[in-house]
């Protein structure tokens, strides 16, 4: 992990992601629902910032409101948020899909759910290029056996003939993560990338991910209940619980020297033999 600054410092450099003072909430039939309440986050060029919780926490509909993928009934009530110091929630529908896919990648929480059953992986991939590039059908091809090859999948060729039911659950994870690499964005946000995975082939993904994230110089929201997986790839770490971030700073300092007793509960029943051991 790289050195990072006291978090609670001015950014020495332009944020590559800077999110302020953001709210959301959820319309139900009784009430709205406060699912994320005053949110602010920035991550630099290169840097991993990981935000733990438990489930319903307002994690993923953080990573969901960054890129106003925010269901019909969910709707940001205040704040700001900014790439690269232009507001995203002021674009238009077709300036931010331009950005989604292509600037900022977002790996969903579930293969199953996420990749198309009626197409190849190798035409997802593909047509994530042909979207955002001037590139030929072939050329997309070829790009996307390079992406494969990237991501550790086994026979580019082969595999990119294959349906998702055909291939096992970590193939299908690296197939997400190929589709989000494929234009080399500056910002990934992975949410929950190693849920559903065995042991090994977590580890193998979590493995995948921090080799990219150097080669790359690649800035990287994760989101995740697992603190072993925070542990592992992320600078810093903010803990988020009921929409509230309660504490973060650099990860190695909120492990060792957590402030907060719902900080100090999470890390108390961590499994770290499990888990890389905790500094």
């Amino acid at each position: 992990m790289q050195a990072v600054s006291d978090p609670h410092s001015p950014p020495q450099t332009e944020s590559v992601l800077s999110v302020d003072s953001l709210s959301v909430e959820y319309a139900t039939e009784s009430a709205s629902v406060k699912a994320v309440r005053d949110v602010s986050i920035h991550i630099e060029p290169g840097e991993t910032l990981g935000i733990a919780g438990e489930s319903g926490s307002g994690k993923s509909t953080l990573a969901l409101a960054i890129l106003r993928y925010l269901g019909e009934n969910g709707r940001i009530t205040d704040g700001e948020v900014r790439y690269d110091g232009d507001s995203l929630l002021e674009l238009s529908e077709g300036k931010l899909r331009e950005i989604r896919g292509d600037d900022i990648a977002h790996v969903p929480q579930d293969p199953n759910t996420s990749l198309n059953p009626s197409m190849t992986v190798g035409d997802q991939v593909a047509e994530v290029i042909t979207t955002h590039r001037d590139v030929s059908r072939a050329e997309a091809l070829d790009q996307t056996y390079d992406v494969f090859r990237e991501v550790n999948l086994p026979d580019p060729e082969a595999n990119a003939s294959q349906y998702p039911h055909e291939l096992s659950g970590g193939q299908k994870q690296r197939v997400l993560l190929a589709i989000a690499l494929a234009c080399r964005p500056r910002l990934l946000i992975l949410d929950e990338p190693t849920t559903g995975l065995d042991v090994t082939t977590q580890a193998k993904i979590l493995d995948l991910i921090d080799d990219l994230i150097e080669n790359r110089n690649t800035s990287v929201l994760l989101i995740t209940h697992n603190l072993g997986v925070i542990n592992q790839i992320a600078d810093r770490v903010g803990i988020m619980y009921a929409g509230e971030i309660l504490e973060s700073g650099p990860t190695d300092s909120v492990f060792s020297n957590p402030a907060n007793p719902y900080t100090q509960g999470l890390l108390a029943a961590l499994p770290q033999s499990n888990d890389r051991e905790l500094k």
